[in-house]
């Protein structure tokens, strides 16, 4: 059990740290003297043995909650002075993004329930009342549906431009479900229900003309990766949220910094996914391929995606 004495002496050191943060913070990493540099980095090391042993006493989440939320902001400042190069984003990509996810799968799990209800909702609500497809998708779409055509054709003529074109509507969708979460993380709710609610109305739609088979095949093969996409920015904009609503120890300013900073790198990892479904929503999803090959290749890259995000790098772990 931690005792008030071990608290007493450890007290002035966290302080200390908390000081050349702000500081750093307030003028910028490089005000800080090479002495100064030193013991940012010898209290780092200190402080995140002095975490783990908080971490011991159940009696302590207070301050251990108040060490974690130090460090990462010593982490964050540290880091960002880093020079950016290509092997340092192949190494972000391969090595840290994956652990940046897991720490922030609690976030993406809420956006995807939130997307999920709403696509249950939508298809019992489109089950009941027919009609209601017509408010959501449009007259000219639901035609096309009951004349059993695929609003998609269109895209296998203008395949290269048709990749720019979901591409950045993919990433435009994203970028503002993450910055939505400013809003306290009301217009990052909307926007996953509504993507939800989307999804769960085309879903019953083509069901009743009979086209439940050409709507999942054209959708598997991008959507494995476009939809988790949705769901991993929708994440980073509860978790800016979380820390708009919820500063903890820190002041707002910080706490909304520091959750905004680790949101962006979040977000980050949506870029290449999107990028990729861009691609095979063009090439692949509209095209006459076999079915059973469209869903294998949907399968296979899930199984990738899970991998990646879920296998945990040993630090020797050479990126590919």
């Amino acid at each position: 059990m931690i005792s008030t004495r071990w608290l007493e002496k450890r007290k002035p050191y966290w302080d200390r740290l908390e000081r050349l943060l702000d500081q750093a913070t307030r003028k910028g990493f490089k005000s800080l003297t090479r002495s100064e540099l030193r013991e940012l980095s010898l209290l780092y090391r200190q402080i995140a043995a002095d975490l783990a042993a908080l971490r011991e006493d159940r009696g302590a989440v207070r301050y251990s909650g108040y060490l974690n939320q130090l460090l990462a902001r010593a982490h964050n400042i540290i880091y960002s002075a880093h020079k950016a190069s290509p092997s340092a984003a192949v190494n972000y990509f391969w090595r840290d993004y994956p652990q940046v996810f897991r720490e922030n799968l609690n976030y993406c799990a809420v956006a995807f329930l939130i997307f999920l209800f709403a696509a249950v909702v939508g298809a019992a609500i489109t089950y009941h009342d027919p009609d209601f497809k017509v408010k959501v998708l449009g007259p000219g779409m639901v035609e096309t549906i009951e004349k059993h055509k695929m609003w998609t054709d269109s895209i296998v003529g203008i395949k290269p431009l048709a990749s720019s074109g979901i591409m950045t509507n993919n990433m435009s969708v994203a970028f503002t479900t993450f910055a939505a979460g400013i809003t306290a993380g009301i217009g990052t709710i909307y926007m996953m229900a509504f993507n939800g609610l989307m999804i769960g109305v085309i879903g019953v739609a083509c069901w009743s003309a009979g086209m439940s088979r050409d709507l999942w095949s054209f959708v598997a093969p991008h959507g494995v990766l476009e939809l988790p996409a949705i769901f991993i920015a929708g994440g980073a904009g509860l978790r800016l949220a979380a820390g708009l609503l919820f500063p903890g120890f820190l002041p707002r300013r910080l706490s909304v910094s520091r959750a905004g900073n680790e949101a962006v790198r979040l977000l980050l990892g949506t870029i290449p996914l999107l990028m990729i479904a861009g691609v095979i929503e063009a090439f692949v999803s509209p095209t006459g391929l076999a079915v059973s090959l469209k869903f294998s290749m949907a399968a296979a890259l899930f199984v990738l995606l899970l991998s990646y995000l879920f296998w945990k790098r040993d630090a020797r772990t050479p990126a590919l």
